[in-house]
């Protein structure tokens, strides 16, 4: 087994965990020395993939590794619902952007994982420190939502679709997010 595929088991079996993961228990698992795994582990986190030491073990911090970009329209007053809705079906609102005719992709980070982060967004544009990206574009914006399954970002499509929320696609925009393979990121 390559150094490569060595890590992408580490990273298998840190998902799957349901607790800490030892570095003597992958050591075992994997055949190696714990100190390789410590390397490993070392090189993983250089790649931006979030592994916390404990002192039971090592676990991913993050384990939402698929996303789906959604193209939505809605008024100011749904802003709340919408983000509510991504949060209570299991999903992170990793960015809002927009897309704008003369200005291109004007794109904000969100990282929004709980209804306590909805309510500091929403407060932070309740006090005018910010508003909607959205309305740059007649209430037209996009979402990077992340999620553990795609069966999950199929039921958050669903539920958008429901509401009312999901907006079709425009001739000048640059790519057709839906129909993208959504390929398992090794990290978020």
């Amino acid at each position: 087994m390559s150094g490569e595929e060595r890590r992408e088991q580490i990273l298998s079996i840190l998902r799957e965990a349901k607790e800490p993961v030892s570095g003597t228990a992958l050591a075992g698992r994997l055949h190696v020395t714990r100190q390789v795994i410590v390397q490993d582990i070392a090189l993983i986190r250089a790649k931006g993939c979030e592994i916390n030491s404990t002192y039971k073990g090592y676990v991913l911090e993050n384990k939402a590794i698929f996303t789906r970009v959604f193209k939505v329209i809605h008024e100011d007053a749904d802003v709340e619902r919408e983000l509510k809705l991504y949060v209570d079906m299991s999903g992170t609102v990793l960015d809002v952007f927009v897309y704008h005719k003369r200005y291109g992709v004007v794109k904000a980070e969100m990282n929004i994982r709980s209804r306590r982060d909805v309510d500091l967004y929403l407060s932070d544009m309740r006090t005018g420190k910010s508003s909607p990206l959205k309305n740059l574009t007649s209430g037209y914006h996009y979402h990077t939502i992340a999620a553990e399954s795609e069966e999950i970002l199929d039921a958050i499509q669903e539920r958008l679709q429901k509401e009312g929320f999901l907006a079709q696609l425009k001739d000048y925009e640059p790519v057709d997010f839906w129909k993208q393979d959504n390929k398992e990121k090794e990290h978020v």
